[in-house]
């Protein structure tokens, strides 16, 4: 195995905290809901809920993407060489699943309240994330809706230890055409989609183009190797020197041409990943320079910490509360916008119940059992190179 290339002078190792990017993590989810509130259609107005769709169609693809970069990215910033593998895989694991319990139970007594089908099949797949591996997407979005991106992030973690040693052994001078090669594969996937069947439908689209595209985890596992090769690009020291804002800058003219341009199948994932791959590094470059950033906030940090809690959480705000106070009902415009700010505010305190009463004990307690093996011998180890 070759030695990894030094960082140049200027470069941290990967124990360098990037708090813009915890900042930036709330903006995605944020994004994920405005998606997902442009579903529910809850204006009265035609005009009003047409501009929610066109503005926020492609809102919710982009911040999954951005969280599918970022895993690689800060996973890599953050590797820890000789690490063992039980560790690893432990800390990742214990990281998403205790929610995704907790709001999978949670889906499973308003499905029960709402009186919509159950089936158990379908409903034990999700427990176990395996969900997104079927191309159907009664089952892909089951559940908890949104639970379909941890099915591929756990992929993503059983796989880091592998893909980081491969991507590891690539010269420096090979990092950027490694990224662009990546790239490339990813935006030609919609092309291969297109070979699938044709139907069922799914909205204009066919369903089996949808699964693959954009739900199928080896597929979106072409985000996270991404997020991989970028974070070494940035620790050896071969950034490019891209401003933040130039970078935001190139995500929303991807968003514009996803949302009004391009194919359907092209807007999901190939029309912004290559901006995203290019936005993530540039706002971890600021975070090293000290650039001033109001992502760096004591409020955007806590919004950062608690936003997959609030991810998790807010589409079944959304969904249930709309059945409750009446299925496919509209409000005028104050009426509308109230609820939505009240759908916010009550994501927000669920989020932070689940953050404060799930996701932090469950860490806790892996850190202290952490602490108390430390001493043991390692047997097995991530025996990846460090930059």
């Amino acid at each position: 195995m070759s030695a990894s290339p030094r960082p140049r002078p200027g470069v941290p190792d990967g124990g360098s905290r990037l708090p813009s990017l915890t900042g930036l993590r709330f903006v995605a989810a944020v994004l994920v809901f405005c998606y997902h509130l442009s579903r529910e259609a809850p204006f009265a107005s035609p005009d009003a809920d047409k501009w929610l769709t066109d503005v926020f169609s492609k809102a919710g693809s982009i911040g999954v993407s951005f969280f599918f970069v970022l895993s690689g990215f800060i996973l890599t910033w953050t590797a820890k060489p000789g690490e063992p593998l039980r560790r690893f895989w432990t800390r990742r694991i214990a990281k998403i699943y205790p929610n995704h319990v907790a709001t999978w139970v949670l889906a499973l007594v308003l499905i029960v309240w709402a009186g919509r089908p159950l089936h158990p099949g379908t409903a034990v797949a999700n427990l176990f994330l395996v969900h997104s591996w079927v191309p159907r997407m009664d089952v892909a979005w089951s559940m908890n809706d949104v639970s379909w991106t941890l099915a591929c992030e756990l992929l993503f973690y059983l796989c880091f230890p592998l893909l980081h040693r491969w991507v590891g052994r690539i010269g420096a001078h090979m990092l950027w055409p490694a990224a662009g090669a990546v790239a490339v594969v990813a935006v030609c996937v919609p092309a291969v989609a297109g070979t699938l069947p044709a139907t069922p439908d799914f909205g204009g689209i066919s369903a089996w183009q949808v699964w693959f595209a954009y739900m199928l985890p080896p597929v979106r596992a072409l985000d996270f190797v991404l997020g991989i090769v970028m974070a070494r690009i940035v620790l050896t020291g071969r950034w490019i020197r891209l401003p933040a804002v130039p970078a935001a800058l190139l995500v929303i003219a991807g968003w514009y041409l996803a949302a009004t341009q391009l194919p359907r199948a092209y807007g999901f994932v190939a029309a912004t990943i290559v901006p995203l791959a290019l936005l993530i590094p540039a706002v971890a470059t600021a975070d090293i320079e000290g650039t001033p950033s109001l992502l760096r906030g004591r409020v955007a940090l806590w919004l950062g910490e608690v936003s997959f809690a609030f991810y998790l959480v807010h589409r079944l705000v959304l969904v249930y509360g709309h059945q409750a106070l009446g299925l496919k009902r509209t409000w005028p415009m104050a009426q509308a916008l109230g609820l939505v700010g009240v759908a916010l505010v009550l994501s927000m305190l669920l989020a932070w119940a689940l953050h404060q009463a799930v996701e932090q004990p469950v860490m806790r307690l892996v850190r202290r059992r952490e602490r108390a093996r430390e001493d043991r011998p390692r047997s097995v180890e991530l025996a990846v190179p460090t930059g």
